[in-house]
């Protein structure tokens, strides 16, 4: 999937609050980092895990399924393998109405499940993580080796 630097940027921009699914209290998973650093960046991320549901994590209370997340969201952010999207994009467009956005982490991908959410009115991006996008288009990534596209004298 090909998507414009403005698309996401724009997506990104009107997120304010994440549930993320498939979420790990391991420190090393990148479902830990990922969702540790969009915190840490200003969005409010739930913890979806049933493996977790009730504990706290990142100074939140993780939840069981998405039904049980009592909050509206704006972005789904699904940290499973591609066989489980369908149910868990089911449950999300059931459960927000409004929601905005389904993003499937790198490696997940399910073009079925991408559009029936988009028939929902549903943005979907496939394959890519908001961390590393967010990094990116906000020009952090260039200590790590990478071309942002961003001039700047910062070091």
């Amino acid at each position: 999937m090909t998507y414009s630097d403005s698309h996401l940027r724009k997506i990104l921009d009107r997120t304010r609050t994440i549930a993320m699914v498939g979420v790990s209290a391991n420190p090393v998973r990148p479902s830990y980092y990922v969702a540790r650093y969009l915190g840490l960046k200003g969005y409010r991320v739930i913890p979806v895990n049933p493996g977790l549901a009730g504990q706290t994590l990142l100074g939140g209370t993780v939840y069981a399924t998405l039904a049980d997340v009592p909050d509206d969201v704006d972005m789904v952010d699904i940290f499973r393998r591609s066989d489980a999207v369908p149910p868990i994009v089911d449950a999300a467009v059931a459960r927000w109405p409004n929601l905005q956005t389904i993003w499937m982490q790198i490696g997940v991908e399910h073009p079925e499940a991408a559009a029936k959410a988009e028939a929902r009115g549903v943005t979907v991006i496939q394959n890519r993580c908001p961390k590393i996008e967010y990094q990116r288009l906000k020009g952090e990534l260039r200590m790590g080796g990478f071309n942002t596209g961003v001039i700047s004298s910062k070091l």
